[in-house]
């Protein structure tokens, strides 16, 4: 089980910058001065790449983070838990 979640900490980091540059890309591609409707303006794009750049982020970090081995054991209580 350990395995699988170290092999999807490595899926997650690599899907996080590939969002990002799907979304920029597709952003270039698709703002257009002389379009007429909402997905050839800046706008839009700039509130989703806004809203999913941190997303991308903390999903590299939650990758990092299982490579790393930090989920190998997850508490079964609270008494398990320590600051």
């Amino acid at each position: 089980m350990n395995q699988l979640k170290k092999m999807m900490g490595i899926a997650w980091m690599l899907i996080a910058p590939l969002v990002i540059y799907f979304l920029v890309t597709g952003a270039i591609h698709n703002i257009s001065a002389t379009g007429t409707k909402d997905i050839n303006k800046p706008v839009p794009w700039l509130i989703i790449i806004g809203i999913f750049t941190p997303i991308a982020i903390g999903l590299f970090i939650f990758g990092w983070y299982a490579l790393k081995g930090e989920y190998d054991h997850l508490p079964q209580s609270s008494d398990e838990i320590t600051d």
